[in-house]
């Protein structure tokens, strides 16, 4: 039974919404149109996500405080994660990493290198919004403002985040000094320190964290990939113990989830890089709250041939395990045996592997870039990542293509590494 403060709750609700910004999805949807509260646009557009997750709770808390409700909601915010599961492709496997972000003692102070961009802004939004960190936005003032203004959000500067303006802060001759005493040796003169901490803002982001200033980096909105690593790497180094970096990639498929690694670093990597990226990988895997299931993946299965790169897999498992022997993982295999348990059980039937692979580990990059692209696009695959694994501070990179959403994502895992590296 619907009555009158559930209708008022949900005119509220619609209301609210349509003066909040536009989501992404939105702007995508009716690009060209002016998505602002006004003579044109009074209602939330049909297609907006947010109508889900905004109007359902409002009207269930408008029924349970009129007395109309049989079933009460015990906890709401454990309702809107369910909404937000069935309304986000994203949701329902991001869902451990968005609560850890949470729920940490101490918010998390993010650093967005590319804090003029559009996408950026929409997400810190939501960072905001859900209470999971602090941003720190790299960008000329103005621009900002009045990118801000033009979204629609409710963003302000020093209240809600905090900014370095390149143009003009007063670190900045703390800042190039900082970077030239880290590469100093590695060829950048002082005069190449001062342009690099003017137009850089990668190399500022890191920085910034390498000081203490920031817990966290995401960057990588525009350029390539590897572009931003190098400055990611020089600055920040690696983690103890580590030899190397790598990129895990997430797909999300209509048969569930898939885990790809090395999807954008190390372009041929030894028996020993795969053994260690796979336990960087499954260790990151855990946080989704899913158990890695690890397939090392080869134009050969079980020995079947003898190359040079279906022996370094056949090696790398010997490797793990030795280093992981907890790790449930077999190869070297084809993809079809990795992911068909019967056609595995056929042609290896003492396999330790148990059901379909959920991480696969490719023997170099053009393999694993590659297929993740055909799953991505043939497979109508949501992605998620990449995540960098190994990196000596909490940074991660995104690629171009990266929608609000998926930054929003990557500030939750950057968030979750802040609490796992420095505790919180």
């Amino acid at each position: 039974t619907i009555n009158e403060e559930m209708k008022i709750a949900c005119v509220k609700a619609i209301a609210a919404l349509a003066e909040a910004e536009s989501s992404d999805v939105v702007a995508k949807a009716y690009s060209g149109e002016e998505l602002r509260l006004g003579p044109d646009y009074v209602l939330p557009k049909p297609f907006d996500p947010r109508l889900i997750t905004a109007v359902a709770p409002a009207v269930a808390q408008a029924a349970m405080e009129s007395g109309v409700a049989t079933r009460p909601i015990e906890d709401m915010d454990a309702y809107r994660d369910r909404l937000n599961t069935l309304v986000f492709k994203t949701g329902n496997i991001m869902q451990p990493v968005f609560a850890a972000a949470k729920k940490s003692r101490t918010k998390a102070r993010l650093c967005y290198a590319e804090g003029e961009d559009e996408r950026v802004l929409l997400a810190v939004q939501a960072v905001i919004d859900e209470g999971m960190a602090r941003p720190t936005l790299i960008g000329r003032p103005s621009v900002i403002e009045k990118r801000i203004e033009r979204l629609g959000l409710r963003l302000r500067a020093e209240e809600h985040f905090d900014l370095c303006n390149p143009e003009d802060d007063p670190r900045y001759e703390s800042y190039w000094q900082s970077y030239h005493k880290v590469m100093e040796r590695g060829g950048v003169s002082p005069d190449a320190a001062r342009t690099i901490m003017r137009t850089n803002t990668t190399a500022i982001g890191a920085i910034m964290l390498r000081r203490g200033e920031v817990d966290g980096l995401i960057c990588g909105t525009y350029g390539r990939y590897d572009f931003h690593l190098r400055y990611v790497l020089d600055v920040l180094g690696k983690q103890q113990g580590v030899s190397g970096v790598s990129a895990l990639s997430v797909l999300i498929l209509p048969k569930g989830a898939i885990f790809l690694c090395d999807t954008f670093v190390t372009a041929n990597p030894s028996a020993e890089e795969i053994s260690e990226m796979t336990q960087l990988a499954a260790k990151q895997i855990k946080r989704f709250g899913i158990e890695p299931k690890v397939a090392l993946l080869s134009h050969s299965s079980f020995g079947s041939a003898s190359t040079e790169s279906a022996l370094k897999m056949c090696h790398a498992v010997e490797l793990l395990r030795q280093e992981a022997p907890d790790l449930e993982v077999e190869g070297e295999m084809q993809a079809e045996a990795a992911l068909n348990p019967q056609h595995r059980d056929r042609i290896f039937p003492n396999s330790l592997l148990d059901g379909p692979a959920n991480l696969l580990i490719m023997p170099n990059l053009d393999a694993a870039n590659i297929a993740f692209e055909l799953l991505k696009v043939l497979g109508d695959g949501l992605h998620v990542g990449p995540i960098l694994l190994g990196s000596g501070r909490p940074a991660h990179i995104v690629t171009p293509s990266v929608t609000a959403r998926g930054l929003i994502n990557m500030s939750a895992f950057a968030a979750v590494d802040t609490v796992a590296a420095f505790g919180g």
